[in-house]
């Protein structure tokens, strides 16, 4: 079993910028691919982004490639969610998950492994 605790979440304006952050509690987070998911209220849980075991490939969503970018720190076992020019669409409970497959394009729920509880991101206009 993969732990993680998600932080940073918060209330944001339009246009600011916020850093979620997801610390793991294995000793081998390194093994793990990161990914970044998000849920509104009403909707689906959606992709957000992915990074790689060593972090050198990531992949995002079409919609949040240039604003979003994620990252990761194997030394610290914590990955990141920078996210900024937010939108009040961007509203919606944030969630970073672990997965040991080795694909890069991991976009869906089921390619994930453990999951943090969810963090909330609100941006009002």
């Amino acid at each position: 079993q993969v732990q993680l605790v998600e932080s940073g979440g918060g209330a944001v304006q339009a246009g600011g910028s916020l850093r979620l952050s997801c610390a793991a509690s294995t000793r081998t987070f390194s093994r793990y691919g990161m990914g970044w998911f998000r849920q509104a209220p009403g909707t689906e849980r959606e992709f957000v982004a992915t990074i790689s075991r060593s972090g050198d490939s990531t992949y995002y969503a079409d919609s949040l490639k240039g604003r979003f970018t994620i990252s990761r720190d194997n030394a610290k076992n914590t990955a990141y969610l920078q996210m900024n020019s937010l939108k009040p669409e961007d509203t919606a409970v944030y969630y970073c998950a672990a997965t040991v497959r080795t694909v890069l394009a991991r976009t869906r729920s089921v390619d994930y492994d453990y999951w943090a509880p969810g963090t909330q991101v609100t941006v009002s206009s």
